[in-house]
């Protein structure tokens, strides 16, 4: 299963209803075959514009970023639920990138920089690259003077 990013806004309310809100949004995933991985709490803050949302006028929300993995067949289902729930403001899925086995030793870290990998192919990339300072314009005219003011 791929792994999303749900980002949600939920309107105002006191933290009993705030846990009964993020029960219901995490039991809609379950019920979907998904796997919630993390919960992040971004906190209770300023929206940057009101916005309406279910006939209200919301200038404050409290927002979370849950990690999930679960189907892409019901990705849509809950983008469509969350879109009818009356505590959610906004919701926004994106698919996340799997994270690559990026595994670095302590070896490779104490190397001067000129002898790391990826030093080595910085430089090689700033070799094939035109330098701006040194590059002298050619006029291809055929004339042997500028025609134009310098």
């Amino acid at each position: 299963m791929p792994t999303y990013e749900v980002a949600l806004m939920l309107r105002s309310m006191p933290k009993p209803e705030l846990k009964t809100t993020l029960k219901r949004i995490s039991h809609a995933i379950f019920d979907r075959g998904g796997i919630i991985r993390n919960i992040e709490n971004l906190g209770h803050r300023p929206m940057p514009y009101k916005t309406t949302a279910h006939g209200l006028v919301h200038r404050e929300a409290n927002y979370f970023v849950f990690k999930i993995d679960t189907a892409t067949k019901a990705v849509s289902d809950l983008k469509e639920e969350y879109s009818r729930d009356v505590d959610v403001i906004r919701q926004r899925v994106f698919k996340s990138e799997e994270s690559g086995s990026n595994h670095c030793t302590l070896e490779e870290e104490l190397l001067p920089p000129a002898y790391r990998d990826e030093v080595k192919k910085m430089i090689e990339v700033g070799k094939t690259q035109v330098n701006r300072f040194t590059y002298k314009f050619k006029y291809n005219s055929g004339l042997d003077y500028y025609p134009f003011q310098k």
